[in-house]
């Protein structure tokens, strides 16, 4: 049963990240860029990196958030509050769920 679990869960990761990977490829069209036009923007060494991002592959590393966010016109609250629902989608409940009280 936890097998099956750790599937389900491994394919609603591909899932997420492959949607996040559709919509960052539309904001960095909606700016103009090409991957390689981004990737030297954000001092990657190689572009390939954006190119495995779109397809659902990899993950911007935190430290990187408002670089990305920056990169791609975007207000970094929202970017990063996108990225958490896709990349981590329990804490994202956790922390944005209308049914979480407050503590006290």
């Amino acid at each position: 049963m936890i097998a099956s679990q750790r599937k389900a869960s491994s394919e609603d990761s591909k899932e997420l990240r492959l949607a996040l990977g559709i919509w960052l490829r539309e904001l960095r069209e909606e700016q103009g860029l090409t991957q390689r036009d981004l990737s030297e923007q954000l001092g990657l060494d190689y572009y390939t990196f954006i190119s495995q991002l779109e397809n659902g592959r990899g993950k911007i590393p935190s430290s990187r958030y408002r670089d990305w966010a920056e990169a791609l016109g975007q207000d970094t609250k929202p970017f990063v509050c996108k990225l958490l629902m896709h990349y981590d989608p329990v804490s994202y409940e956790i922390l944005f769920s209308d049914s979480v009280s407050e503590a006290g």
